[in-house]
């Protein structure tokens, strides 16, 4: 009984001291977001919507994170002045407003100041320090802060693998942060193993959250002209070299299957070759880059999502559609197998056979997809907003 009694009172000074955390986090150290893509028009891709589900996840946890913007309050100037001041070699100092801090054009001007002066720009923020939680590498520090960067992956760095991001500008980005103090978080295992990799960087450099989903919205609304539910296959992200897709499209025209393709997504590296190829593929349907709701609907209402990258830091639409109860078939790459956790029907993207396989058994396998659908479910459940949250607030702990 006095075991038991002590193994009590030690469970219950854990919870009320993660507690105590979690309220003095609340209360006394503000947490900011960069908000340099908040707005970036919900289509759900990319580090804007990664920005909104971070703000999400924290109110869910009783925490309100405040936003740092960076436009130009709509005043036009010329480009000589622009760049006049962003050569500036000193600190920067932003205006608080009514949820969280203004600096004039503060993210252009950062990467201006990162090329003249191979540093991140440093900036001053009023009232007390805490946690600023910027959603992907941006040449910024705040000084007496707890600057977290959170990178996604480092393919710009891998020649091998098409990508608009400038790699060596990366790279020595990632250097500078480093060397000023900045911490570094990343969404998946194997993100992470990239990311030491390729920096050189000791475990104890780079920590690891899986994000979260937000399937917020409405999923019962019409659906583009000539879609029904159930009735396509569907993928949705960037239309670029890099996802795929022409080896998708090779696939899904060996397999003779007559259930429409879906390419939902905005233009990316190497855009024209897959359009061509979209063209030549009877069945094939190429959308563009569509509205959070849409595309929230394209999911839910989809037979299968097919995600089958060369490679992923994390693979959101894998999530979504888990969340959304609608069964995956993903290249069995490291991230997209850890973000299904055993929940998806995994293809080796390099093999035309078995993705050939692949698409003819989970468009035709009504049995496979529900239990992909119920295993999908439960492993959805660790990127819900609250699971989120509580590694975010642990993170920040840690920091």
């Amino acid at each position: 009984m006095l075991v038991l009694l002590n193994n009590f009172r030690f469970w219950l000074s854990g919870v009320m001291g993660s507690w105590h955390n979690m309220v003095a986090l609340h209360i006394n150290s503000p947490v900011c977001i960069d908000g340099r893509l908040l707005h970036d028009g919900g289509s759900g891709t990319g580090v804007g919507q990664y920005a909104r589900t971070l703000d999400m996840a924290l109110r869910s946890a009783g925490v309100r994170p405040v936003f740092l913007m960076g436009g130009g309050r709509n005043v036009q100037r010329p480009k000589y002045v622009k760049w006049l001041a962003a050569s500036r070699p000193w600190t920067r100092t932003a205006v608080r407003y009514e949820t969280g801090y203004w600096c004039r054009d503060i993210y252009r001007e950062a990467h201006v100041f990162f090329s003249l002066y191979k540093r991140p720009l440093p900036l001053r923020l009023p009232g007390p320090p805490g946690v600023m939680h910027w959603s992907y590498p941006l040449p910024l520090r705040v000084e007496g802060w707890r600057n977290i960067y959170t990178v996604h992956d480092v393919m710009p760095l891998n020649p091998n693998i098409p990508s608009p991001v400038d790699g060596d500008r990366l790279r020595s980005m990632l250097t500078r942060l480093s060397g000023s103090g900045g911490e570094f978080i990343t969404v998946s295992q194997a993100a992470r193993s990239d990311i030491l990799t390729e920096m050189k960087w000791d475990a104890q450099k780079v920590m690891m959250c899986h994000q979260g989903v937000d399937i917020s919205g409405d999923r019962h609304g019409p659906l583009p002209a000539g879609l029904d539910p159930r009735g396509y296959l569907l993928y949705v992200g960037a239309v670029e070299a890099r996802k795929n897709l022409i080896g998708l499209l090779e696939a899904y025209r060996a397999s003779k299957i007559i259930t429409p393709l879906v390419i939902s997504g905005p233009d990316g590296v190497g855009v024209a070759d897959i359009d061509a190829s979209i063209r030549a593929t009877p069945g094939a349907i190429r959308l563009g880059l569509q509205t959070r709701d849409t595309v929230i609907r394209l999911i839910a209402n989809a037979r299968a999502l097919i995600l089958v990258s060369l490679s992923e830091g994390f693979g959101v639409p894998v999530a979504e559609a888990m969340a959304l109860g609608t069964p995956v078939l993903s290249a069995d790459g490291p991230a997209l197998a850890e973000v299904g956790g055993g929940a998806t029907l995994l293809v080796d993207p390099f093999n035309s056979a078995a993705l050939r396989d692949g698409l003819m058994s989970i468009g035709a396998d009504p049995g496979l997809r529900d239990r992909l659908v119920k295993l999908g479910l439960q492993r959805a459940r660790h990127f819900t907003p609250q699971a989120y949250a509580q590694r975010l607030l642990k993170l920040y702990g840690m920091v």
